[in-house]
């Protein structure tokens, strides 16, 4: 029976079947990856937990309840109770160069695509985060979770934009400055980091003092996210540099049941 020779289906097939195999496989870059994300729930518990301390203590839940019956007695002139999941906190407890006080402040967003750097403005980063967090769910649903990590270094593309849509359409993702049109699973994860804030204005424009203590230890949490994304991005790079030798290899291949044999020695051949 002739041998079936090697092409480039083949080569993508085989090279597919590694990657699967890659991404199973118990390597230290992959163990550092989940102990990053069960550490990012831990610290997420604190760090809400902290952020509700200091929200309660400049808008008092005995306020927020007297403000609201004013709405309900007098609508929409007294609607100044919203529930918020990003806020503006500050310290002012360093000093500059001149030993005067100075103000040390950061945007905190608890959402599930939330910034990982103290800037109100959505990139990239909030997607990283949440792409890493929910790679299991979107993986189970065929999406390429890890879009990102792969992508990391390059331009934007048509390739690019059709696995982000994919992946914000499955989370429920529609913006960061307007909750209300999430849905689903970004819905639900932000609904459970929401707080009584009083005030209409932008979170910006309501900074809400706390101590520098307070301060490092959301800095901490938002550095667990942060780690999250880097462990990814670690695991994906070692997958992806394997597969990139094992596309190398097969390239050298003239026939099938080489690349198969291939797969047989390195334990993928199921």
């Amino acid at each position: 029976m002739a041998k079936i020779r090697m092409n480039t289906e083949f080569r993508n097939k085989l090279s597919n079947r590694y990657k699967e195999f890659a991404e199973q496989e118990n390597t230290q870059e992959r163990e550092a990856y989940l102990l990053a994300r069960e550490n990012v729930n831990e610290q997420y518990k604190s760090a809400f937990e902290l952020a509700k301390q200091i929200v309660e203590r400049a808008y008092p839940p005995e306020d927020v309840k007297v403000l609201r019956h004013f709405k309900s007695k007098y609508g929409s002139p007294c609607d100044v109770v919203a529930k918020d999941k990003c806020f503006y906190f500050a310290h002012s407890e360093d000093v500059d160069e001149d030993n005067n006080q100075k103000e040390t402040s950061s945007h905190f967003d608890f959402g599930l695509y939330g910034n990982l750097n103290g800037n109100e403005y959505s990139s990239d980063d909030g997607r990283k985060f949440a792409y890493a967090y929910y790679r299991d769910e979107l993986k189970a649903k065929g999406l390429n979770a890890d879009i990102l990590a792969e992508q990391e270094g390059k331009n934007d593309n048509p390739y690019k934009t059709k696995h982000i849509e994919q992946n914000d359409k499955e989370l429920g993702y529609r913006s960061s400055y307007h909750s209300d049109n999430n849905t689903g699973i970004t819905r639900d994860y932000n609904s459970h980091f929401e707080l009584d804030v009083i005030g209409t204005s932008h979170c910006r424009s309501r900074t809400i003092a706390c101590t520098k203590n307070e301060y490092e230890q959301l800095e901490q949490w938002r550095m667990a996210k942060a780690n999250l994304v880097a462990k990814h991005q670690t695991w994906v790079d070692t997958i992806t540099s394997q597969c990139n030798e094992i596309k190398t290899g097969l390239k050298a291949y003239k026939f099938l049941s080489e690349g198969i044999e291939l797969m047989e020695n390195l334990g993928c051949s199921n």
